[in-house]
């Protein structure tokens, strides 16, 4: 999993409410099992008419949010179901950073576990980014540091768990971040194991 640390980025205005999972990732593309090309169904019936031509008034078809890496979205964002080709393909798509009012759990969840970082933020600041991602302009994520910066030099917190915060700085996976955050628990059950049943090995 790539690390997450810090992202500077323009940022897609997104503000709908409600976008469930089967949106970002239509069902009919869940055979589909590989991760890597999935950004080409993100939101792919928003993205595209009946015969497969961009909409050209959908907001990641226009620049400059063609190639936007952060998306600010409306509240509940994921909710639905819990297919994680959601994530994947928003992160296959450029992806790395969603700010909203809420997200839906399991989606957010997954985000975490892709090495995507989910920002929930309170409506007035949620209205302030979103109005810098209409206005087409940049914005500074730092993890490491803990808060995002708009372009009037103003900051906001960024508010996460310390172990989801170090998994994605570290780029760990789940398997990854139990080895490295309880380590010390392992090696302490190993030992007591090991002069409990010694002849396990």
């Amino acid at each position: 999993m790539e690390p997450f640390i810090r992202l500077s980025a323009v940022a897609a205005p997104f503000n709908e409410a409600d976008i469930d999972t089967d949106i970002i990732y239509p069902a009919r593309f869940l055979t589909i099992t590989a991760k890597k090309g999935l950004g080409r169904y993100a939101f792919h019936d928003r993205r595209f008419d009946g015969q497969g031509r961009e909409v050209p008034e959908f907001v990641l078809n226009r620049e400059p949010w063609r190639q936007a890496a952060i998306l600010v979205a409306g509240a509940n964002f994921g909710c639905g179901s819990s297919r994680e080709q959601a994530p994947w393909a928003l992160l296959d798509q450029g992806i790395r950073c969603i700010i909203a009012p809420s997200f839906g759990d399991i989606f957010r969840g997954n985000c975490y576990r892709n090495g995507m970082l989910p920002v929930v933020v309170d409506e007035a600041t949620h209205a302030a980014l979103l109005a810098d991602a209409e206005a087409g302009l940049e914005l500074h994520v730092d993890l490491e540091a803990g808060f995002i910066t708009r372009p009037d030099g103003s900051t906001v917190a960024i508010s996460i768990d310390p172990q989801k915060r170090d998994a994605l700085l570290n780029g760990w996976d789940e398997v990854m971040t139990i080895l490295n955050q309880r380590s010390d628990a392992i090696a302490q059950y190993e030992t007591q194991r090991r002069q409990r049943f010694p002849w396990l090995g």
